[in-house]
């Protein structure tokens, strides 16, 4: 089983191709939360064996979508009895603007894993913030507490910022690397 769990909602599937890029940079494995803002079966199971947990969320209306809610709401159980206690926590989010507000989203992924007593990782790596910089360039849109990436409202999948995804792939080999810190 792997250490890394990926735990998202993704409206559209760009959310998705982000964890996807995470789970890649990491060797971590994906835990959709469905439509319906539930786990599979087996997806607690497979949280409380992780050593690190990355969160994830479109952000709609400056924060989690709905679904994601829901599973934090649930995550309760595991809150009460303290069984994500200094577990590695992680997050990510893309919305349709530069800006979208993301920082909130962040900022609620944050303290979900505080609540929890989880240990937070952040981006560790610097914004890409001179004038010759692209999108293109990793961590562009200059996040820190967490991975924010950004894709067009009319954008498939497929139109997503190769930027973003390759931001995603180091946001995780950062997990990975913090997650091979920590003692069984």
């Amino acid at each position: 089983m792997s250490q890394i769990v990926i735990v998202h909602h993704s409206g559209y599937g760009h959310t998705h191709k982000v964890a996807q890029a995470v789970a890649e940079g990491s060797g971590g494995t994906l835990l959709a939360i469905d439509a319906e803002g539930n786990l599979p079966e087996g997806g607690w199971e497979r949280l409380a064996a992780a050593k690190a947990i990355v969160f994830g969320s479109p952000t709609y209306m400056g924060n989690v979508s709905w679904q994601f809610k829901k599973f934090a709401d649930a995550s309760s159980k595991p809150w009460y009895m303290k069984a994500w206690r200094n577990k590695l926590a992680a997050g990510f989010t893309n919305s349709a603007t530069l800006n979208g507000d993301k920082f909130s989203t962040v900022q609620y992924l944050m303290t979900l894993s505080q609540q929890h007593g989880m240990l937070w990782v952040g981006m560790g790596m610097h914004a890409a913030n001179a004038k010759a910089s692209t999108r293109d360039d990793l961590n562009h849109l200059g996040g820190y507490s967490g991975l924010i990436t950004t894709t067009p409202s009319d954008a498939s999948v497929d139109e997503m910022v190769p930027g973003d995804i390759a931001t995603a792939k180091a946001f995780g080999q950062r997990v990975a690397e913090a997650a091979a810190l920590l003692r069984d």
